[in-house]
């Protein structure tokens, strides 16, 4: 006999897990609900102003470490998981004036190497810092040069491995400007030294120059060599040059490249499949607009060109580009490539950013933005690409508050490619930004959550400079994601600055009544 009353019961319960089911199923598609940012915010110190040096060195033993320089002060801060300020340790083991500094940041400790010059000496020294600011031993010197004047421009630069267990350390003298004189050191993640060498590398023309330094996790030197043609702007003669551990000479490879028309030129290493990523913009005639992408794949074990590619931009990736006052000839002549990164299937993302000045004057264009600072150049003072340091004399020749110059930084593209080169997808996140201070408050900084990448950037609002999150995913998927909570106002975001220190965790520089202070974003 059929018991309606006990198939009632049942029916209920089978619909109340449904029911269960399907508002499980609802807040697990909504992660704009669960995935809610929390901002956390450290007091403004009397001392740090908005022309404090700073950097933000990472997250040691817990804290959170900030180093800060004011003329002969230096000092690294000590903040909590609140970003309350535990201690401001005083670096009194430094000299009154140090040129540059570098810091390589561990679980536990950090190393910091940095270049002062004594009388006619410069100094590159290292020290072993912990979570609590304090030496692990004394502060040993890596090398030191003898010169005849007083430097203000580094001599060296310090690079190091993805994962850290490599730091490369090296100088150039050019004072031969047909063959430059290399100096290089490698250390070990004990900063104990693995190989010393002195190279030289011949320059056929004043006009070459080179692309970033890397160091892959085997200790291999690489970088890359170009030469601008006389009277121009344009990169050609393409080499990838690298440098083993125990070799005695630089390997010099020309990329073939011929009479292409390349931009600035930007490297990569991967080093889960040994290959050296090259790539830049290309044109087809002299002072012509963008037309695509020029890459080539570089085989570390043959020391070979392993694939080349020259990928044309379309009709619909220009639309999606470009600004609302340029045409689809011109969406990407104010792009720069700010990131290259690697996919764990073999193949990169690229990410660049369209940036440009206008003054009183008019228009720059890109070839005056470039020159504007030496891009690309060894000499420069400051590496956008990868290097974290801020100081606020700005790449366009120092602070000027009342400079008649607008900073712009306006959309994003994403280029997805595979292994073999192919484009897989692309997008573009639209945004607006400028400043007449400075660039100190436009573009933008990744934060890598490893399900998805999170572009951080300032945007009017309401008339209100309000931190912005749009994310992608792995298929190419933008996410616009609320406005990060807790955003007090009188807060000014550099995200430009900004360092990611773990894996959901990032640690942001703010301007606060035009003092210094960091804010701490958990996601």
């Amino acid at each position: 006999m059929f018991d309606y009353s006990a198939h009632l019961l049942k029916s209920k319960l089978v619909m109340h897990k449904a029911l269960k089911l399907l508002l499980l199923t609802i807040i697990l598609s909504v992660p704009i609900l669960l995935n809610a940012q929390k901002i956390v915010y450290s007091e403004p110190q009397r001392d740090d102003v908005r022309r404090t040096d700073f950097e933000i060195i990472g997250k040691i033993s817990g804290n959170f470490l900030v180093f800060t320089n004011n003329h002969s002060d230096n000092n690294i801060s000590i903040f909590d998981d609140e970003m309350k300020l535990h201690q401001r340790v005083k670096l009194d083991f430094l000299p009154d004036k140090i040129i540059n500094t570098y810091f390589i940041p561990y679980p536990d400790f950090c190393y910091m190497i940095y270049e002062y010059q004594k009388k006619n000496i410069v100094h590159c020294a290292a020290v072993k810092i912990d979570g609590q600011a304090k030496n692990l031993g004394e502060p040993i010197d890596l090398d030191t040069t003898q010169i005849g004047f007083a430097a203000s421009n580094k001599i060296y630069t310090v690079i190091s491995s993805d994962d850290k267990q490599k730091i490369m350390v090296f100088k150039i003298n050019s004072k031969n400007p047909k063959n430059f004189l290399f100096t290089t050191f490698l250390f070990n993640e004990k900063l104990e030294l693995l190989d010393r060498h002195r190279l030289n590398m011949p320059m056929e023309e004043r006009s070459e120059s080179f692309t970033d330094f890397l160091v892959d996790n085997e200790g291999t030197l690489v970088f890359g060599k170009f030469l601008k043609n006389s009277g121009s702007d344009y990169v050609s003669k393409v080499s990838i040059i690298t440098k083993g551990p125990s070799a005695d000479d630089f390997s010099i490879k020309d990329l073939g490249t011929g009479d292409r028309l390349l931009d600035e030129i930007k490297i990569k290493v991967d080093n889960n499949n040994k290959i050296y990523i090259l790539t830049g913009f290309y044109y087809k005639q002299k002072r012509g607009s963008i037309e695509g992408l020029y890459t080539v794949l570089w085989d570390k074990a043959t020391d070979s060109k392993l694939k080349e590619s020259l990928g044309v931009f379309s009709e619909e990736l220009r639309a999606a580009a470009k600004s609302s006052e340029s045409s689809l000839k011109l969406a990407f002549n104010d792009f720069f490539i700010n990131q290259i990164i690697i996919k764990r299937d073999g193949g990169f993302l690229l990410v660049s950013e369209a940036q440009y000045t206008t003054s009183r004057g008019g228009y720059f264009n890109r070839w005056d933005y470039m020159n504007g600072y030496g891009y690309n150049s060894f000499l420069s003072p400051i590496d956008y690409y990868s290097y974290p340091y801020y100081s606020p004399w700005n790449r366009f020749g120092g602070y000027s508050p009342n400079n008649a110059v607008r900073y712009h930084a306006e959309n994003i593209m994403i280029l997805s490619f595979d292994k073999n080169c192919n484009l897989e997808w692309s997008n573009v996140i639209p945004k607006t930004q400028y400043d007449d201070e400075s660039e100190n408050l436009i573009s933008n900084h990744i934060m890598n959550t490893g399900g998805e990448l999170h572009f951080l950037y300032n945007q009017y609002e309401h008339r209100s400079i309000l931190l912005n999150d749009q994310s992608i995913s792995p298929e190419g998927k933008i996410t616009r994601y609320p406005t990060i909570k807790n955003l007090d106002k009188g807060y000014d975001f550099m995200p430009r600055y900004a360092k990611q220190v773990s894996g959901k965790q990032m640690v942001v520089p703010c301007l606060y009544k035009n003092y210094l202070c960091f804010a701490k974003i958990d996601f």
